[in-house]
């Protein structure tokens, strides 16, 4: 933790926050190793064990991954191309055209995925007991899910947020993550959740703005592979809310009984909006770290977001807005899938009349996760990327911002921060400004490389035909603080001056390169 959040109140929520997460997870393998979990019922327990942290890893990629492609959009990868080496080459193509856009699609239809592995995995079966707990305990961590919801968010979910969100170079500089990377990018061609793009498109024309053309205009077989995969989606997404909808009024959700129909069909709507907020405020927050003040507008909203996120707390309110927004978005998940999965008996008749086969899978709630993947995730997060300063210049955003930071401060999640800082000790994670500078600093030296400078300065591009031998080779800690500093650049000039002054007077200029330090600091001979 940083300084300041060492305090004794802080350490509390560490230590109970880390107690629950230790609990949940004997829990968890508890029920595993005594075949009490969707998976492991059918008697492969240590198998069960084994999907289930292959399911938890990979989503920690993945989410920490977001959190550096996302952020490190607007910095040039050659300023990092050779101390991250493997960061560069995700970045070399994840920077190109739209293809962030496309990893964003891919991730969060993958993050669903994986998620319904870690639960089918871990998640309890209705009976399940473990080692004659009390029954307010099995209550409490086991029919409300709750010891999943910790586990699953403390440990595949936010420590490698916090981490990945200050520490981006450093995350995803490693193979796993170019995996990662290249499958979010194979589950977009697919075309699952392709209608999104058309549902930006629709957002883009309402706001009477035009979309950012990353790519030359699709044509010919591109275009309509493009289409085809937007009605492929749009025919799912379709079947997904007539059948979810004529649910909700048929009453066969598994939504509480207490619940009005219509008030249960409000509700859906209004918390696919929160949650789709959420989701695209992580993506305008990350876009947003690496832009100067200026950068940031003058809207009231947008710089008292800014500097709640980025000016406070030494910069980690960014990483606790995470820990609240996990909590915020499970929280609106566990409403949305009691409101989507359907409940049908075997003495009951199908929703719309559908087949026992069909019924049988929708009962497992995949639809809801399709309708949420792509209504309240990718497409808010895509309409986020385009416009991360409109998406920060309004009070609910403010609002929500507040909301997640609250939550953070409860400490619930807290074991999210202890298991991030063993986890940054343990790789030796580095701050991006380490390598790179601040945004500031970077746009003083026009996040320029070496294979890039152009300097408007006469001692580096010659002055009066003349070139002064060697310096273009210089290194590059020379070159920098020639560009940066006035005083360098007008001694370098008046070198230039002097050179060219002997000659042309002297008639040439002595074939020995120039020397710039060392012996010769107090005195340069022309």
């Amino acid at each position: 933790m940083a300084e300041g959040e060492n305090d004794p109140l802080t350490l509390f929520k560490n230590f109970y926050s880390t107690c629950l997460l230790i609990f949940s997870a004997i829990c968890i393998h508890g029920l595993m190793l005594t075949n009490q979990t969707g998976l492991s019922k059918d008697g492969n327990s240590y198998g069960t064990i084994f999907l289930f942290w292959a399911a938890i890893i990979w989503l920690a990629m993945i989410e920490g991954g977001q959190a550096s492609h996302v952020g490190l959009a607007p910095v040039g990868q050659e300023l990092y191309k050779e101390s991250h080496p493997v960061s560069y080459k995700i970045a070399e193509h994840c920077n190109k055209g739209a293809n962030l856009d496309r990893y964003l699609l891919g991730r969060q239809f993958g993050v669903i995925f994986v998620v319904f592995c870690v639960n089918l995995s871990g998640g309890p079966i209705g009976t399940a007991t473990l080692w004659n707990m009390p029954e307010w305990v099995i209550q409490v961590f086991f029919k409300t899910g709750f010891s999943m919801i910790l586990f699953t968010c403390m440990v595949g979910q936010l420590n490698t947020q916090v981490n990945a969100s200050i520490c981006m170079l450093d995350f995803i500089n490693n193979y796993f993550s170019l995996f990662t990377y290249w499958g979010c990018i194979f589950v977009e061609f697919t075309g699952f959740v392709h209608f999104s793009y058309a549902i930006s498109m629709i957002v883009h024309n309402l706001a009477g703005q035009q979309m950012e053309q990353k790519e030359p205009a699709k044509e010919g077989f591109d275009l309509l592979f493009f289409w085809t995969r937007v009605l492929f989606s749009f025919g799912i997404l379709s079947f997904s809310l007539i059948i979810t909808i004529a649910a909700l009024f048929e009453g066969k959700t598994t939504m509480w009984d207490s619940v009005p129909k219509v008030i249960s069909v409000i509700l859906f709507f209004g918390l696919m909006s929160v949650v789709g907020m959420l989701e695209g405020m992580q993506i305008a927050f990350f876009g947003v770290a690496k832009l100067t003040e200026e950068e940031r507008g003058n809207n009231k909203w947008a710089l008292s977001t800014c500097d709640i996120l980025y000016n406070r707390r030494n910069g980690l309110n960014l990483p606790g807005f995470m820990i609240g927004r996990q909590l915020t978005v499970v929280t609106c998940f566990f409403v949305v899938a009691r409101v989507t999965t359907q409940n049908v008996g075997d003495d009951e008749k199908n929703v719309m009349g559908i087949s026992d086969g069909l019924q049988g899978f929708l009962n497992l709630g995949f639809q809801g996760a399709l309708i949420t993947t792509i209504l309240a995730s990718i497409s808010w997060q895509l309409v986020a990327g385009a416009f991360p300063v409109a998406f920060l210049s309004n009070p609910v955003t403010y609002g929500l911002l507040r909301i997640c930071l609250f939550l953070e401060g409860t400490g619930i999640c807290n074991g999210a921060w202890v298991l991030a800082a063993i986890h940054k000790s343990i790789a030796g994670f580095q701050r991006d400004e380490v390598y790179i500078g601040t945004a500031e600093e970077r746009r003083s030296r026009g996040m320029k490389d070496n294979s890039k400078r152009e300097i408007d300065m006469p001692a580096l591009s010659g002055f009066s035909g003349v070139n002064l031998p060697g310096f273009r080779s210089a290194p590059k800690s020379l070159r920098d603080l020639a560009e940066s500093d006035p005083a360098v650049k007008e001694y370098m000039n008046e070198v230039a001056k002097d050179m060219s002054k002997g000659s042309t007077s002297g008639g040439g200029v002595s074939s020995q390169p120039a020397s710039y330090g060392g012996e010769d600091d107090d005195e340069v001979e022309a």
